[in-house]
């Protein structure tokens, strides 16, 4: 016999609000809310509220309220994550992100997901399906990522996108569902490095 958590965690059916996953849930909306009332001012309150609610957190992470997750604990963020306002993370499954990943406002992430079928649908049963999201990652607003996606790394999701298949390393993506626009490119590279030089040359604040 199994619990709804593990099974959950497990990517079969489950029955939400039941057991520890109730518990979760409360645990999680009691964070999120106090998250979402503090100010600019609670920067390290803020801080220990993430490291609080998610799996794991890494150095210099900073999500804008409001915010909004299942869970929290399901969730695990890599040094430099950012995120903008309106973050929205479904997290029934294991949300991975890695290092250096920006979120544009209204990002949703989501890996709940329910049976094709009505009359089982109907019963409230539910499944999950982990997503991944790489180092180096620029996400840009109002992109949905679907369940079980993996996104590689050196990525550029183009706003408004919806992910519903995996996107390789080093590739500009966009659209509904998105796909590969193009690779991103030496030229790329030296074209920005050299932005930066001149921003660096002539800065004086």
């Amino acid at each position: 016999m199994a619990t709804n958590k593990e099974k959950m965690l497990a990517g079969k059916l489950y029955m939400a609000g039941t057991g520890e996953l109730a518990q979760d849930s409360k645990k999680s909306r009691m964070l999120t809310r106090l998250f979402n009332n503090t100010t600019e001012e609670q920067k390290d309150y803020r801080g220990q509220i993430l490291r609080d609610l998610f799996e794991s957190v890494g150095e210099s992470v900073y999500i804008e309220p409001p915010f909004r997750c299942d869970y929290g604990c399901n969730i695990s963020v890599g040094d430099n994550f950012y995120a903008n306002f309106d973050c929205i993370i479904l997290d029934v499954a294991k949300v991975k992100i890695g290092r250096n990943v920006l979120f544009g406002p209204r990002v949703s992430v989501f890996t709940a997901g329910h049976p094709v079928d009505a009359d089982v649908r109907n019963t409230l049963l539910e499944f999950g399906t982990p997503i991944t999201i790489g180092d180096n990652v620029w996400v840009g607003g109002n992109t949905v990522i679907n369940p079980g996606v993996t996104i590689g790394n050196n990525v550029i999701i183009g706003s408004g996108s919806v992910v519903t298949k995996d996107i390789p390393d080093g590739v500009i993506s966009v659209g509904n569902p998105c796909r590969v626009l193009r690779a991103i490119t030496e030229a790329d590279k030296n074209h920005w490095e050299k932005m930066k030089e001149e921003y660096y040359a002539d800065i004086e604040d």
